[in-house]
């Protein structure tokens, strides 16, 4: 049975990348190049080949020392998101590793369960309405990744290396923008330059920025990039936490008070805000006559009643 075109790395291409576009969208000359010319680019090797041995052993080694503290934070997720919303607690996905070849990723459920049900695979965005109350923190503080240290410990995946994609977007992805391959070349990671430099995916120009990063990554891995990328990733996930757990202490924000009202009324984004009503503007609308002070005193205290 026939499962649509094939890209050059032997990706099937037959499902949306983003927004619903259709796989059959053509493909700008701009940013994909034929095959020829692809085939001709090479394939970036890392610098430092002897490296990559030694950097599986210490994924290991730290993956099962990092799960010890890690599972706390998993369990904890784990519970609050079985209370507050139907559906499994973690969340399996299927990505792309070293060479293209499939695994299961692990991460604690921060949507509603079968989100993509109506919308197939899509990106998320900053303020997607499919995230649940309890996954907005997850996400904020980064714990919805921890269980990626059991596929670190399994050796699909590294502490440290480009962002694992799913299937449905690579072979896509792969066709429209050049070296995106090369990503590929080793195993992808939990956190990464690309990561801790640019924002998540939200457009095809963003994944070319990020794609610079990562093959970068990959001609340069080394100990010492390493070690910068993981005491980087360490201190921003120690801020992220410390701030969310400090707005949780805090009243609502005005902007969480909109937000929160218009849900309540059901209200759109896009209806304009209920105007705010002073002494002033009161005392303001206009009259027809002559204005009685006695009168506008009278009106101004029953207003305040």
């Amino acid at each position: 049975m026939s499962m649509g075109p094939v890209s050059s790395r032997g990706f099937h291409v037959h499902l949306p990348i983003h927004n619903g576009a259709p796989a059959a969208t053509p493909i700008p000359r701009q940013f994909a190049a034929p095959t020829a010319d692809r085939a001709a680019q090479g394939t970036i090797v890392p610098s430092h080949t002897w490296y990559l041995p030694i950097k599986r052993f210490c994924d290991l080694v730290l993956a099962i020392v990092l799960l010890i503290p890690a599972s706390i934070f998993m369990l904890a997720g784990a519970v609050l998101i079985k209370l507050t919303s139907r559906g499994p607690a973690l969340y399996r996905q299927v990505r792309l590793g070293r060479h293209g070849r499939p695994f299961t990723l692990f991460k604690l459920r921060t949507m509603k369960h079968n989100a993509e049900a109506e919308t197939g695979p899509v990106w998320s965005t900053e303020n997607d309405s499919r995230i649940t109350p309890v996954g907005r923190i997850l996400r904020s503080t980064h714990i919805d990744e921890f269980p990626q240290l059991f596929n670190v410990a399994l050796g699909q995946m590294s502490l440290v290396g480009p962002r694992p994609e799913r299937p449905e977007f690579v072979a896509k992805l792969d066709w429209e923008i050049p070296y995106y391959r090369e990503r590929l070349s080793v195993c992808p990671g939990i956190t990464g330059l690309a990561q801790l430099r640019l924002p998540p995916d939200a457009s095809l120009d963003c994944v070319r920025r990020k794609v610079v990063h990562d093959v970068y990554y990959v001609r340069h891995v080394s100990p010492f990039l390493d070690a910068k990328l993981l005491c980087l990733t360490g201190w921003r996930l120690f801020k992220e936490m410390y701030r969310s757990a400090w707005r949780s202490l805090l009243l609502p924000s005005p902007d969480e008070i909109e937000r929160g009202f218009r849900r309540a009324v059901g209200m759109n984004s896009n209806e304009p805000v209920i105007p705010h009503v002073t002494l002033t503007s009161i005392s303001s609308v206009e009259r027809t006559g002559d204005s009685n002070p006695e009168t506008e005193m009278v009106e101004l205290q029953d207003a305040g009643n």
